[in-house]
């Protein structure tokens, strides 16, 4: 069976109905059945976006890319001071 990806979007509109149907007092099985997911995958989903609403979404995104773009700076001033440290001891004269 082929997987399937879906956007966050899907996902957060996909765990409102399967919210909704077990508010009307289904079980989770048959409210993922009804969606097209399985239990596990709602289970991921929720642990992971439970919760959260659409702004919250994006926030998050925009979050996870300020995360990835500092530790990438962090990452080049590491390199920056390993060359530096380097350099200092090949000038340094030796005892």
């Amino acid at each position: 069976m082929a997987r399937k990806r879906y956007s966050d979007k899907d996902i957060l509109k996909h765990l409102r109905e399967i919210e909704l149907k077990l508010a009307e007092g289904g079980d989770v099985q048959s409210a993922c059945r009804a969606v097209g997911v399985s239990d596990a995958t709602y289970y991921n989903w929720r642990r992971r976006f439970g919760g959260m609403a659409r702004s919250q979404l994006s926030e998050l995104r925009s979050f996870e890319k300020e995360n990835a773009r500092l530790k990438k700076i962090i990452a080049e001033l590491k390199l920056d001071k390993l060359i530096l440290r380097e350099s200092l001891n090949h000038l340094k004269p030796r005892a």
